[in-house]
């Protein structure tokens, strides 16, 4: 698409800096976009015309997030190894394979009528900056300007689609899987009687998983959320009644089939099928500067696009949602809902090929879905669908997916929550009011044991009939272990009945401690130590779908749980001199040179705050947090909107950015800000203000 020409003013005001008369003769005509940036670098977008504040929204994410902004498009479109060398080679060919490029231009035609204008504004706000501050963007990355929708198209489809429906099955490596804790609390059991929502997503802090918190205001539109960098709508939000979050959930809308081999072709039911074959030429920029191209054949059988593993064997892949076009759009629908049924109708679009969906309005309504483009299978329960399917019969190849009315949804539970914290959709209230046998055996797993992290979720208010905003925040911030809960008290026993010096000294440490992960809890270190050494088969009491949250128990043999304490209460000495360190000194936000003691930990020891650490390769006595609790908004929902927000890292990850990384202290003290919805409390904490003429 061939961009329409750009008139740019761009001003930028001080708080204290006196206006100039270029200033003043803009100031007395009402700019069509202002953006007025706050002391935590969050861009307050105000636009005479929906498409002006989505023009001020791109021009704000490029403000912030330039060069990762590019370098996501550049991959998206299947060129990055011409741009930047061999390293994106394997993401160009993916991108390719799957026809991202090619499906995007169908896919711009496809936009809704009432979202087509606001999608290519944000994308002239992209242009626009990159236009006005050359300078601030990386040398590198200039090449790839300038964006077009396409472009921002086949980004979503990238991230959705082949990241989060299918980086399972095509082998993306990650940190941690993605994941989100949600709380969705009704007036019953709040203690306002106004709802209250949570929303805190859990994802690796880099790349295209990282967050942009915005506020957008329009004509008949307000929203205050954030978006994952590059996506042009907000993703996760609330208005002036309503509000939602996403959670990664349990759905299996990509599949991978094991093709059998015939020739130069497959079998398909028995009779040799020939692969369509497509030729594609990649260009890889070499260390000298120069072009080479590299031509590959793909290959795609009637299941999909096929890949090759390095011991000659064949897999096709079928992912669901992968041709939709109007994510963006329903989204902004979303955004725009007034009550439920508008949003509700908005969902109904089923143009989001997955993700939870956790909701609360000012009706006092709380409602879960769970949402997404789950395919109608011929047979099959959850399990068998999790392994390589049998590409030699037709009837595995799946055509269609479940309407939205199939779908697992939870409006008004008695319990008076809803909540999720990546968990199958039956356990989204307690006590349980879905049945999963009235749902297709392959819709999401049963029987399977709830892990630790949602246990802790149902665990931490199921009891509270009374919760207050702070409460819920509060909640949100906990970094209790429910391991610590089940089997601490186990092992102390345990430490009684066979007992030595070393793990007496440990049982002494263990006694002392919180259980939690403070950034000064002492203990933590050690007991961690200890339960990663265990397994299921060392429990007591196994996990019972009668007693949900309070299974697994007990240890099985009291001795060996002894011994690996002893084990690694030898670990944790000999690394750090002394077996009550705390958690803090060892587990650290940020960088070196500008880091805090880090608080949380990892889901797997049922930890409501989740941090994934990685170890710091120049000091291997320190973890660095690298994945985890991103963006958190805690709201209730009364006469106006009341909120409460944090973004772990930062609201910009720009080389230089004042806002790169200048949240770690906040996030070290557990702290949350108030977001800002009026001029006035914005005005107060104005950074700058910039005012734009698209």
């Amino acid at each position: 698409m061939k961009l329409l020409p750009i008139c740019l003013f761009l001003l930028t005001l001080t708080t204290s800096a006196q206006p100039t008369t270029r200033q003043r003769l803009i100031a007395g005509k009402s700019a069509p976009v202002e953006i007025l940036w706050d002391t935590a670098g969050v861009p307050h977008i105000y636009g005479q015309t929906l498409e002006a504040m989505y023009y001020g929204f791109g021009y704000a994410q490029m403000h912030n997030h330039a060069d990762l902004l590019l370098r996501l498009y550049g991959q998206a479109r299947g060129r990055a190894a011409e741009y930047w060398g061999p390293n994106y080679l394997d993401s160009d060919k993916i991108v390719t394979l799957f026809g991202l490029p090619e499906q995007s231009q169908k896919q711009y035609t496809q936009q809704p009528a009432d979202y087509k204008p606001c999608l290519d504004s944000f994308v002239r706000g992209l242009n626009a900056y990159a236009k006005a501050h050359p300078e601030a963007i990386g040398a590198e990355f200039n090449q790839v300007l300038p964006i077009t929708p396409q472009d921002v198209l086949a980004h979503i489809s990238r991230v959705i689609c082949l990241e989060f429906i299918g980086g399972n099955e095509a082998g993306a490596a990650r940190v941690m899987l993605p994941g989100s804790n949600a709380y969705a609390i009704a007036p019953t059991r709040s203690a306002s009687k106004k709802a209250l929502l949570l929303a805190n997503p859990h994802l690796p802090w880099e790349s295209f998983f990282l967050f942009f918190e915005a506020h957008l205001n329009g004509p008949g539109f307000m929203a205050y959320g954030a978006s994952l960098v590059g996506q042009p709508v907000l993703n996760i939000a609330f208005n002036q009644h309503l509000g939602w979050t996403h959670t990664v959930n349990t759905i299996d809308a990509a599949d991978r089939y094991a093709l059998t081999l015939q020739d130069d072709g497959y079998v398909l039911d028995g009779v040799k099928q020939t692969f369509e074959k497509k030729n594609v030429t990649l260009q890889i920029r070499q260390p000298d500067g120069q072009l080479k191209p590299q031509t590959l054949t793909y290959r795609y059988s009637k299941q999909g696009p096929v890949m090759e593993t390095k011991d000659g064997k064949s897999f096709a892949f079928r992912f669901a949602g992968l041709t939709k076009s109007a994510t963006a759009a329903q989204h902004h629908a979303m955004a725009k809902a007034n009550n439920l049924a508008e949003f509700e109708a908005a969902l109904q679009r089923m143009q989001l090929p997955m993700f939870n969906v956790i909701y609360a309005d000012d009706a006092g309504n709380i409602l879960y879905v769970f949402n997404g483009n789950v395919p109608v299978r011929s047979e099959g329960d959850w399990s068998f669908w999790q392994g390589a399917i049998d590409g030699s019969s037709s009837k595995y190849i799946w055509t269609q997916t479940h309407p939205y009315r199939d779908l697992p949804r939870v409006l008004n539970p008695p319990s008076g929550f809803v909540q999720n914290a990546n968990d199958a959709p039956w356990s989204c209230t307690y006590p349980a009011v879905l049945n999963p046998k009235t749902f297709p055996a392959y819709m999401s797993p049963v029987g399977m044991p709830l892990r630790l992290r949602p246990q802790r979720s149902i665990n931490l208010v199921k009891d509270d009939q009374s919760i207050r905003f702070d409460e819920l925040a509060g909640y949100k911030q906990n970094t209790g272990l429910e391991a610590a809960d089940r089997f601490l008290d186990d092992l102390l026993a345990a430490v009684g009945n066979y007992p030595d010096s070393l793990s007496q000294q440990a049982a002494s440490v263990l006694s002392a401690w919180d259980k939690t992960t403070n950034r000064d809890s002492k203990g933590a270190v050690l007991f961690t130590a200890w339960f990663d050494q265990f397994n299921p088969g060392m429990v007591a009491v196994g996990w019972d779908p009668q007693r949900p949250v309070s299974t697994p128990d007990g240890l099985r043999d009291p001795k060996k749980a002894v011994e690996l304490l002893r084990k690694a209460a030898t670990q944790v000495r000999d690394r750090y001199g002394r077996l009550d360190i705390a958690w803090g000194d060892v587990n650290r936000f940020g960088p070196a040179g500008q880091d805090y003691p880090a608080n949380g930990g990892s889901e797997q020891y049922g930890i409501y705050r989740t941090i994934q650490f990685a170890p710091d390769p120049r000091k291997p006595q320190v973890n660095r947090a690298v994945a985890g609790d991103s963006y958190v908004a805690v709201t209730e929902f009364g006469e106006k909107p009341r909120a409460q927000v944090s973004l772990s890292y930062g609201n910009a990850s720009q080389p230089g950015h004042k806002h790169n990384g200048d949240s770690w202290q906040r996030l070290s003290e557990k702290k949350l800000r108030e977001a800002l919805l009026d001029k006035p409390a914005i005005l107060r904490q104005l950074e700058k203000r910039e005012m734009l003429t698209p």
